[in-house]
């Protein structure tokens, strides 16, 4: 295979990874009715003057599945902490105790799941236009090769088809295993 259509694949299927890689990243700030910390990923906290993650001023455990704690490695950033977590507006309320910030996650109603299901199919439409817009990047660097018969062309165009089929494929799948989990009660 001509060298230039080799690179031109592997730079494709590169593109397509990173799209299957952000719709995981997507996919884990989508909760699914179970307390995780993934789910305070986002939070922003004033500390002293910069806006900082959460995850860098305290650590954040999910005791149980209804429950995350947050507990500041100074205690003084227990205000900055809950205040950060209610500008993200995540729809928790969070409680103060003076030595922790308690979150309760509550169950997910219907109408909740269905708002979520449909934010995941957002964004798995978003990973297949990112893959689709590989293929086309892709296709058009193989036009432009110019020592390169039409034949071999054609085939390079065939093998960046089977790789996009295989990336919307995953996504697909990707998509369907997160939907159950969301409508799992």
């Amino acid at each position: 295979m001509n060298e230039d259509i080799k690179f031109i694949l592997d730079s494709t299927q590169e593109a397509m990874d990173s799209a299957i890689k952000h719709l995981e990243k997507q996919f884990t700030n989508i909760r699914a009715g179970k307390a995780t910390p993934a789910m305070l990923g986002n939070v922003m906290v004033n500390y002293y003057g910069s806006q900082t993650p959460l995850a860098q001023v305290a650590n954040v455990n999910t005791p149980d599945g209804r429950t995350i704690s947050v507990q500041p490695w100074e205690k003084k950033m227990l205000q900055e902490i809950e205040k950060g977590i209610q500008i993200a507006n995540l729809g928790f309320n969070p409680m103060n105790n003076g030595d922790l910030i308690i979150i309760n996650v509550p169950p997910l109603t219907e109408e909740r799941r269905r708002e979520l299901a449909k934010q995941a199919k957002a964004e798995a439409e978003d990973a297949k236009i990112g893959v689709r817009s590989a293929r086309k990047d892709a296709n058009t660097e193989i036009k432009k090769l110019e020592d390169v018969s039409e034949d071999l062309q054609k085939d390079a165009e065939q093998s960046v088809q089977q790789l996009t089929d295989k990336y919307v494929k995953k996504i697909d799948d990707f998509l369907e295993a997160k939907e159950k989990e969301i409508m799992t009660v």
